[in-house]
């Protein structure tokens, strides 16, 4: 691979003019595409073959209306005022009447003929369906509604909006957190590499294979349903993955430089041989997300589809783009900055990684670890278990109204409804009853649902022909555990509740949906786990050639999972970082732990692969085990914790946003990265390679026979370079 990947190197440093135009055509054509499709995300958490689904698609063809797009209207007041008051009354009349004449509504249902009257009189609730499904209510006519309902407001009274679409629902994508993100990284690539130009190059890299993808995932968007939440991940991997495969790259040949080669063949050979590391480090990451597939989530799989995309490119761009680029910079990657208060500094650190490396700080921390091997990994061992503790009282659901930020509309009104009715009105169930030949059956069905336990009311809705909808609201909210547990009971006990009427009843409505949701992904994770570690661990054993290095790895994961599991409930479950993040404590995103699991494997095989491939590229020179580790990670450990830290970075960006599901998983592949970099990688790792010395390396005779070498170190590379080739002529 490694005399591969040299050769590519060489042709994009000779033909670099080629490859950056390709580059910017395809970045500008991935723009066009994106303008031209119109196609826009979405959040709609469905999944085939649950119950939630069947009454979706029963609605769809007997009942349509039932699906298209709703808005609650939440009308509140406080203090002594009330609903019922003359005044209020007349300007909530004035408000529907307003409704009512906006085009693209198809009704409007006023609080006082529904009687959805809270018992004190302050809070009521009104609806307006529109001919529409969601994502087709324009926006102009959302903002007629928040103008229509100005009466009302003048009047005194507060009015807020919840439902599948309504005024600001469809927020603005915030470019704040990709420029901290990009804003921190160039300065810690700027104190890694002293030089402005090293600092530019990977983030320029990262950010042309960014737009590429954002716009590719935009036009696809336009014929497949893609969650909004997609270009979020895929932004946070395509910038980290982006960055982190470059600085690779640039450090190796940064320091070919400094030993005196010339340009053409340093990129070639910083490729040929950081370049083998990055190929596999990106393949895992890759198999990782491709994985969310065998859940068989359709939101999940594009979603993991999208970022391994995002990923895949970043690799490109890497082993094409950035080659094409070192080639235009030549020897100013290697201009240092010279800072007036301390002169020479960041060549002199340089020269001391390439001179001296065994002075440098990575150098001093490996040679601690390897001398304190055994107290070092059980300190760390304990460290990660203490922090994975919450891991057993997970709770999952999906996010709803009372995850958001108290200035949110939905939030308010969220909060109003739970005040003035109970918080089970904002997630009634909704049961189909297909079949039903009179309206005895209807309340027959009614009276039996009204019986079971935690529900709080039964109601007659729509009706087309024998098809009866029937809300049922329960005493508990949509993410409590008891409503839950009265779903399972309405599906288990539906016989006795159809009794005798010959009808047969679904339970579907949106939290029916979340509750199905997340129970298919608890059980899908057992499987994704053994699909993804056992791909991954068959990439690392060919890779490595060797057995121990992937269980090490594997088990060094789970750590840093578990222990990332942990700090998110504690955080976002217990409440631990309520104020400090913003947040209202409630069950952990039903999806969010899947996907943890996915990128923070793939991220920390990155990292495995690179500190790791280093050791052997030692062992491989001395045959000294214990030395291999000192020294093999003594080199890395400057990259990978400029790495990580921009990766870190990047992820905690995005917690800079109003979105609670936005925070909870930047938090996430924030600490899952931090720990699996320093505490696994850096530590734990040249520990137990310590201890384990030269028997990690050993596989069978007929595993060397059959399984070819990929030279992930590049040693066969540097041998065949050695002894076939003279020093290249410098780039024109």
């Amino acid at each position: 691979m490694s005399t591969y990947l040299y050769r590519l190197a060489n042709w994009s440093v000779v033909h670099r003019r080629i490859v950056l135009a390709v580059w910017l055509l395809l970045a500008v054509g991935a723009v066009v595409l994106a303008q031209a499709s119109g196609g826009k995300t979405n959040d709609n958490f469905t999944i085939p073959g649950t119950e939630s689904q069947q009454a979706v698609s029963v609605l769809e063809k007997k009942l349509p209306a039932a699906n298209a797009g709703q808005t609650q209207l939440v009308f509140a007041t406080h203090g002594d005022a009330k609903i019922t008051d003359p005044a209020n009354q007349k300007a909530i009349a004035a408000t529907t009447t307003r409704l009512k004449a906006i085009p693209g509504v198809a009704a409007v249902v006023d609080p006082f003929q529904s009687k959805t009257i809270s018992p004190k009189q302050q809070v009521a609730i009104g609806t307006v369906q529109y001919k529409n499904e969601a994502l087709d209510v324009t926006d102009g006519t959302l903002d007629a509604v928040k103008k229509a309902v100005e009466p009302a407001q003048n009047s005194g009274v507060q009015v807020d909006y919840s439902g599948t679409a309504y005024p600001g629902w469809k927020q603005e994508i915030s470019e704040t957190p990709e420029m901290i993100g990009i804003a921190v990284a160039f300065v810690i690539l700027l104190i890694t590499f002293g030089a402005f130009v090293a600092a530019g190059l990977p983030i320029l890299n990262a950010i042309i294979g960014v737009v590429i993808t954002l716009m590719g995932i935009t036009a696809l968007a336009a014929v497949l349903d893609i969650a909004s939440a997609s270009t979020t991940v895929a932004m946070m991997l395509g910038l980290s993955c982006g960055i982190d495969y470059a600085l690779f790259i640039l450090s190796r040949h940064r320091n070919n430089l400094l030993t005196g080669m010339d340009v053409r063949e340093s990129v070639a050979l910083a490729v040929g041989t950081a370049g083998s590391s990055v190929v596999f480090a990106g393949l895992t990451v890759i198999i990782a997300l491709c994985g969310l597939s065998v859940a068989g989530i359709p939101f999940l799989t594009v979603m993991g589809l999208a970022a391994a995309g995002a990923v895949l490119i970043a690799l490109l761009v890497a082993l094409t783009l950035l080659p094409a680029l070192l080639g235009f910079a030549g020897m100013k990657v290697a201009k240092f900055i010279n800072s007036p208060l301390r002169p020479g500094h960041h060549e002199a650190v340089a020269r001391t990684a390439v001179d001296t490396p065994e002075q440098t700080a990575g150098a001093i921390w490996a040679r601690f670890v390897v001398r304190w091997r055994i107290p070092v990994l059980i300190a760390g061992v304990a460290l990660l278990a203490v922090i994975a503790i919450p891991v057993a009282s997970m709770q999952l659901g999906l996010p709803s109204g009372n995850a958001k930020p108290t200035s949110d509309t939905q939030r308010r009104a969220y909060d109003n409804v739970t005040a003035g009715f109970g918080p089970g009105f904002n997630g009634a169930l909704l049961v189909l009853a297909d079949g039903v030949d009179s309206e005895q059956d209807v309340a027959q069905i009614g009276a039996a649902l009204k019986s079971l336990p935690n529900v709080a009311t039964v109601a007659p809705s729509a009706r087309n022909g024998t098809l009866q909808l029937l809300q049922v609201v329960p005493k508990t909210g949509p993410n409590d555990t008891e409503t839950a547990d009265l779903v399972n009971r309405i599906r288990d006990d539906r016989s006795k509740i159809e009794g005798g009427t010959g009808a047969h009843i679904l339970v579907g409505g949106q939290t029916a949906s979340n509750i199905d949701v997340s129970s298919k992904l608890s059980s899908a994770l057992p499987l994704f786990l053994v699909a993804v570690v056992g791909l991954a661990f068959v990439l690392l054993t060919f890779a490595f050639r060797t057995i121990l290095v992937p269980i090490k790895s594997i088990i060094g994961f789970l750590l840093s999972v578990g222990a990332a599991f942990g700090a998110e409930v504690a955080m976002f479950q217990w409440g631990w970082g309520e104020k400090l993040f913003g947040i209202t404590p409630t069950e952990i995103i039903s999806f969010l732990p899947i996907i943890m699991l996915a990128i923070i494997f793939g991220l920390s095989s990155d990292y495995e692969v690179f500190v790791v491939s280093r050791i052997k590229e030692e062992y491989t020179k001395s045959g000294d085990a214990r030395d291999a580790v000192e020294r093999g990670t003594g080199y890395a450990a400057r990259v990978v914790t400029a790495a990580a830290l921009i990766m870190f970075a990047i992820f905690v960006a995005f917690m800079f946003t109003d979105d609670p599901t936005i925070k909870a998983i930047g938090f996430g592949f924030a600490v899952g990265v931090f720990l699996d970099a320093f505490v696994v990688r850096l530590t734990l790792v040249p520990a137990v390679m310590a201890i384990v010395k030269s028997k990690l390396w050993y596989h069978p005779q007929w595993f060397a026979k059959y399984v070819p070498d990929p030279d992930i170190e590049g040693e066969k590379l540097q041998q065949r370079l050695a002894a076939t080739q003279s020093a290249s002529p410098p780039v024109e």
